[in-house]
């Protein structure tokens, strides 16, 4: 993908991002994504039903990086099965972490396959990614108990 688009995908998401702001919905989990090296704080908001991811929502103070980032991961997940969302998410660290991936899988996501390249924006990169992973390894694991 040209260096130009990505950079118009990554703007256009930090500047209009996609579900920015919470519901306060008792059908949703909330949880939180901060980046203790720097201003990267997002509230994530989670509906899932039967396994689906429903809805997710998004608010906080972030850069560029983590905003966008954030914004183009909840297009990607929004009614996939947790166990489909948990392989987005590790093919998608595996991009960041210049491991092998499927770029079929990331559609918008694959716009920070460079990111490597700046290692400090790496966290920023990862940030929501990291909290929705924890977040759905634990709502299979308590399903799992059901």
């Amino acid at each position: 993908m040209d260096n130009n688009i990505k950079r118009t995908i990554i703007l256009d998401n930090y500047e209009n991002p996609y579900n920015k702001g919470l519901l306060n919905n008792q059908e949703y989990d909330k949880i939180n994504a901060n980046n203790e090296t720097c201003i990267d704080n997002i509230d994530l908001e989670i509906k899932i039903e039967n396994n689906i991811i429903k809805d997710i929502r998004f608010d906080g103070e972030a850069c560029a990086i983590s905003t966008s980032t954030t914004s183009i991961m909840i297009k990607l997940l929004i009614n996939k099965s947790i166990d489909d969302a948990l392989k987005i998410v590790n093919n998608y660290e595996n991009m960041i972490n210049e491991e092998e991936y499927d770029e079929n899988l990331l559609n918008e996501a694959i716009v920070f396959s460079d990111i490597y390249k700046q290692p400090n924006r790496k966290k920023c990169a990862l940030l929501p990614y990291n909290a929705l992973k924890k977040y759905l390894l634990n709502k299979k694991n308590v399903n799992s108990l059901i």
